[in-house]
């Protein structure tokens, strides 16, 4: 495994990949921080692209990324996280609905605890699922982090609104405003 550490808006990252996938992105800082395990070798030319496109992420000039994932997690977290990649840019959606687009409307709870185990976040948009009244909830990189990235995406201004003026039956996005 190679690793290497990349300074953004919402702090430090650290990535690690086998050198053709990334396999993990993590805050060494925070509520559950990360350390590069041993045995990692330090080197960003594994990364070239990952860094690009999260500077132009940051910058507000990328709105999807495209880079070969290998996540490592169960049969079910791997169907939660290949759901989050369909939440646009901009976009929130509630655990529940989250949950009604994988077709099992019931799982909600196993949802959300799927979400926060992705190991690969912001790229995989873990940060894009809210509560069902529009409030945040859990983030690995910690809420103010999250925030950051829905305000970075312009969603969060419409989450808010869509907590205070509406019910939320988990079936559909937010757009951003």
């Amino acid at each position: 495994m190679f690793y290497c550490h990349v300074s953004t808006p919402v702090g430090e990252l650290l990535l690690a990949g086998d050198g053709t996938s990334l396999r993990l992105v993590a805050f060494p800082k925070g509520p559950r921080p990360q350390k590069p395990e041993a045995g990692w070798e330090r080197s960003e030319t594994p990364f070239r692209d990952a860094l690009s496109q999260l500077k132009g992420y940051f910058a507000g000039t990328l709105r999807r990324f495209d880079l070969p994932l290998a996540p490592e997690g169960t049969a079910f977290q791997k169907l939660v996280w290949q759901a989050l990649l369909t939440i646009p840019y901009g976009e929130t959606l509630s655990y529940g609905g989250l949950a009604q687009r994988i077709g099992k409307p019931t799982a909600s709870r196993a949802v959300g605890a799927a979400n926060g185990r992705n190991p690969i976040p912001i790229i995989i948009p873990c940060h894009r699922v809210i509560g069902a009244a529009g409030s945040l909830t859990g983030f690995g990189g910690g809420l103010s982090t999250k925030r950051k990235l829905l305000e970075l995406e312009g969603a969060l201004a419409e989450s808010l609104w869509s907590a205070a003026s509406r019910v939320d039956d988990g079936s559909a996005g937010r757009k951003r405003a």
